[in-house]
């Protein structure tokens, strides 16, 4: 308490007991741990995103097929949808190298890379957003905890009082209370940011399921042109 009888939220958290304490301390490193994910995560959409759009327009541009896979092999390591293409083209040049396998065969084989591919992607997308939806729906318990827990210490206290008043009772209420403000402070972000991050991964994983549909009745087509080695000339 203040000297001029106002209740300082500072005080109460040092005066608090230590459960309510340590509650206070989880809750403030769940938000501080939610942020990082955040914009870690928001910064990876954002790529995502933006290397779509962009290959896209490469890719329907008319590009050459084999031109683009050499430029993507070239620049080693690939994410997204380049990585996508990258699979299904190289697995269709694989099988068409073999010689012998119809064209339903060729296509339904770079299909499959290209499927397993996109796991891998989305899953990459999809990371840490267990942790805020964790975070988003616990924080509130766990605050809970810490103002029930207060509030009864406070009332236990008040045994040893005679006479209890506002006065008397306040500090113990409100420090129990700050609980519960912390929680909330912890799961609205993450629960926010979740919906919005599920949202969007669900839309790239649309976009994904698209271009392996478009990019696989492409294929379908130079099936029955002759084989050749994917650094060379379009199949």
């Amino acid at each position: 308490m203040s000297s001029g009888g106002d209740i300082s939220i500072f005080r109460l958290v040092l005066e608090a007991t230590l459960v309510v304490q340590l509650v206070m301390l989880l809750l403030l490193a769940a938000s501080v741990f939610s942020w990082t994910i955040i914009f870690r995560k928001r910064r990876l959409l954002a790529v995502a995103q933006a290397d779509l759009a962009r290959f896209e327009q490469e890719f329907w541009s008319g590009s050459d097929l084999a031109t683009l896979y050499r430029g993507i092999e070239s620049r080693g390591s690939v994410r997204g949808v380049e990585g996508i293409f990258h699979a299904g083209f190289r697995e269709f040049a694989r099988l068409r190298q073999q010689g012998g396998p119809a064209a339903d065969i060729l296509v339904e084989g770079s299909r499959r890379a290209m499927k397993a591919q996109q796991i891998k992607e989305v899953e990459l997308l999809e990371e840490s957003l267990s942790t805020l939806a964790t975070v988003g729906s616990t924080s509130p318990y766990v605050g809970l905890f810490g103002t029930v827990w207060g509030i009864m210490h406070a009332f236990v206290g008040l045994g040893a009082v005679q006479q209890a008043t506002l006065a008397t009772v306040a500090p113990g209420i409100a420090e129990a209370l700050i609980a519960t403000a912390l929680g909330l402070v912890a799961a609205i972000p993450a629960v926010v940011a979740y919906n919005r991050f599920a949202d969007q991964v669900g839309r790239l994983e649309l976009r994904y399921d698209g271009f392996i549909e478009e990019f696989s009745t492409i294929l379908q087509r130079h099936s029955g042109r002759p084989a050749t080695n994917p650094g060379g000339t379009e199949p």
